[in-house]
C-alpha cells in the first residue's frame, strides 16, 4: 500500500513542473539599441505552453464527471497539446489517443509514443477542412469506437482559455506593467485566456495577433500550410476576435529567419509561431514610443524543430533560407481584402464567419 500511495503522489507531483516560465529581454537584432521586448519562454514547460490547458480541461472535465476514472483521452493534435495530454494522462491516469497527421514530425511521434501515448496518423485532408477537420472526424470514430471516453476539444472548449490564467498572472508579477501582448493564434486558447486576464489589470493594453498565411482564422482563404502550432483551415470558437487591435500574417521563410537569427543572438528560441510572434514584436519595438512595454509569448522551444526550421535540407527544399522578412509588413484594410503571401498586417479584426461568402456569413 505504501509503495502505490508514494507512486501515486509521484505522479501528481508532475503537474508541479508546469508554470512560472522565465522571461528574456530580447534586443538587437530584432530591434534597435536600446529598445526591445520581454519573452515568456514557454519552452520551459516539459512539453511547452499547452501543458496548462491539458492539465486544465482534464481537471476540470474530471470534476464535472464528464471524464471518469480511467476513461481514455481522444484529441486531434498537431503536436504540442499531445504532449500536455500524454503528461495529464500521466497524472490523472487515463490512456491517452491522439490524432495527427503525416505533417507531424517522426521525431514527435517517437516521442510521445514514448510518454505512453497512441498516435493514429489519418491518412488523406478533408476536400474543404484540410487537415485539420480530417483530424477531428477520426476523433468522433474513436469516440464512438471507446465507451467513456472523452475529448477535450480545445478549438471549442472554454476550460482551453481559463486555463492560461495563471500565464497571465506571471507575467503582470514578472514586468509589473504591459502596453501591448503578442500571441500567435491556433486555437484562440493562450490568446484569449490570457489577454482577458490582463485587460482586467491593464486596461489600455493593446493585444496583436501572429497567424500565418493560408489560415482561415482571421478571415484569408484557407491553403495548404507549412507551419505547424499556428493557423487552422477550420475557424476555432475560442479565438476572441474582440480582443484584438491588429492581426498579422506571417510566411514560412519569415519565420524561419527570425527563428535562427534568436537562436544566434539569444541561445532561445524556438519553432515556427516563436519566429512569426518574434518578427511581429520586433518591429513593435521599433515602431512604437520608446518606453512601450511589450510581452511576446513563446510557446515552445526548438528542440522538435530540429529536422525542419533548423535543418539547412529541409530549409533548401522548401525555399526558406536566404529570404530575410522586410523591414515592415504590407497592409490590407480589410482581412479579406486580397490574399496575402507574406507578412501583412490588419488593423481591423473581425469574426471570418461574418464575412461576404464565409460559411454561414453576410450574404
Amino acid at each position: 500500500m505504501t509503495s502505490l500511495t508514494h507512486r501515486t503522489d509521484d505522479h501528481a507531483a508532475l503537474s508541479g513542473l508546469v508554470g512560472n516560465t522565465p522571461v528574456l529581454r530580447i534586443g538587437e537584432p530584432l530591434a534597435p539599441a536600446g529598445r526591445g521586448f520581454w519573452a515568456k519562454l514557454e519552452g520551459f514547460n516539459p512539453g511547452g505552453i499547452k501543458d496548462r490547458p491539458a492539465l486544465h480541461m482534464v481537471q476540470r472535465a474530471r470534476a464535472r464527471g464528464e471524464l471518469r476514472p480511467g476513461g481514455r483521452i481522444v484529441e486531434s493534435t498537431s503536436g504540442t497539446l499531445g504532449l500536455g495530454l500524454a503528461l495529464a494522462g500521466m497524472v490523472y491516469r487515463h490512456p491517452v489517443t491522439l490524432v495527427t497527421d503525416p505533417g507531424l514530425e517522426p521525431t514527435m511521434t517517437r516521442l510521445l509514443t514514448a510518454y505512453g501515448a497512441e498516435v493514429e496518423a489519418v491518412a488523406s485532408a478533408h476536400p474543404r477542412g484540410g487537415w485539420q477537420q480530417a483530424r477531428r472526424d477520426r476523433v468522433a470514430e474513436l469516440l464512438a469506437r471507446h465507451p467513456g471516453s472523452w475529448c477535450p476539444d480545445q478549438y471549442n472548449n472554454p476550460d482551453n482559455t481559463t486555463a492560461y490564467t495563471p500565464l497571465a498572472l506571471e507575467l503582470a508579477a514578472q514586468l509589473g506593467h504591459l502596453d501591448v501582448l503578442v500571441c500567435s493564434v491556433g486555437t484562440g486558447g493562450h490568446s484569449a485566456g490570457t489577454s482577458r486576464v490582463l485587460r482586467q489589470l491593464y486596461p489600455g493594453l493593446r493585444v496583436v495577433g501572429v497567424d500565418t498565411v493560408g489560415s482561415t482564422i482571421f478571415g484569408q482563404p484557407a491553403r495548404t500550410r507549412l507551419m505547424r502550432g499556428l493557423g487552422s483551415s477550420i475557424y476555432p470558437r475560442n479565438v476572441a476576435y474582440q480582443a484584438f487591435d491588429e492581426v498579422h500574417w506571417v510566411a514560412p521563410a519569415e519565420a524561419v529567419w527570425t527563428c535562427r537569427r534568436l537562436a544566434a543572438s539569444h541561445y532561445a528560441t524556438g519553432g515556427w509561431s516563436v519566429g512569426a510572434v518574434a518578427l511581429v514584436a520586433g518591429w513593435l519595438a521599433r515602431t512604437r514610443p520608446a518606453g512601450t512595454r511589450i510581452a511576446a509569448i513563446f510557446p515552445d522551444g526548438p528542440q522538435r524543430y530540429l529536422g525542419t526550421v533548423y535543418d539547412d535540407e529541409y530549409g533548401a527544399a522548401h525555399d526558406l533560407l536566404d529570404h530575410p522578412p522586410a523591414d515592415g509588413p504590407d497592409e490590407l484594410a480589410r482581412p479579406d481584402e486580397r490574399e496575402v503571401t507574406r507578412w501583412t498586417r490588419c488593423a481591423e479584426v473581425v469574426d471570418p464567419l461574418t464575412l461576404p461568402g464565409a460559411p454561414g456569413g453576410a450574404a
